[in-house]
């Protein structure tokens, strides 16, 4: 472990807001941001599943794009427990997250479905059964509202530089493992829209087969890689920064 990391292993463990690197130490500030977080994700998840309706989506569950705001649920839900006790243990300064490097992992679990949202499938022809438009109320909480706050969260209340460097990497096994329970729950004949066997288009057998999945599944593997070597950039940058400050 560098020298660095230690300090900031060291300062995190202690919750010294004085040693600690580039977040912002306010506790009361992120939890009413937390609570609010948990509250847009709600939302967005109750309006796509509409379990609370007479007609819930029960297929909806299915998709990436819910599994990874239901990661974010659970991830806000102990963000709010963290920030609670530590509030009440150690006062309102320092930092209230479980794990640096989880609370990276979480981003970026969500960060993909941002990106290949509005990179890949807003853009693109694809269509959902029923009246589907792009950047609707619910699409927005769970494609960019939901992303955009947990990102936010890591950059305003979570110490920078505890990312190892094969980090990246470990992220990817998110999104190949989802990839893999979809083609396998196609294959058996889960249908993720009416008459349909796959959840997004790049992911359809029938018209790509399966070497054209796994082609399009390495172009994007190797462009999610790539982002996450740009977040390990930023969480450095930002924590050398933040010591060169202090």
């Amino acid at each position: 472990m560098s020298d660095h990391r230690a300090r900031v292993k060291t300062a995190f463990e202690n919750n010294s807001p004085e040693q600690a690197h580039a977040y912002l130490p306010y506790r009361l500030a992120a939890l009413a941001f937390r609570i609010i977080a948990l509250l847009f994700v709600i939302f967005g998840i109750l309006r796509i599943s509409k379990i609370l309706s007479a007609e819930p989506v029960w297929n909806s569950f299915l998709f990436y794009t819910v599994q990874s705001n239901l990661l974010c649920l659970i991830w806000l839900i102990l963000l709010v427990v963290r920030t609670l006790r530590d509030l009440a243990k150690t006062g309102p300064r320092g930092p209230s997250v479980p794990s640096p490097r989880l609370a990276a992992a979480v981003m970026m679990a969500i960060t993909v479905t941002l990106l290949i949202y509005v990179l890949v499938l807003a853009p693109s022809d694809f269509v959902q059964s029923g009246d589907y438009v792009p950047f609707s109320l619910t699409d927005s909480l769970i494609h960019v509202v939901a992303p955009a706050l947990i990102i936010a969260d890591w950059l305003l209340f979570v110490p920078k530089g505890c990312i190892r460097g094969y980090d990246p990497a470990l992220w990817l096994l998110l999104p190949l493992a989802y990839v893999v329970f979809a083609l396998t729950a196609g294959a058996l004949g889960a249908e993720f829209f009416a008459g349909v066997n796959y959840p997004y288009p790049f992911m359809d057998v029938t018209q790509h087969g399966y070497p054209g999945v796994g082609l399009n599944v390495l172009v994007m593997g190797l462009a999610l890689l790539a982002v996450g070597y740009l977040v390990l950039l930023i969480d450095r940058l930002l924590a050398r920064a933040f010591r060169r400050k202090s």
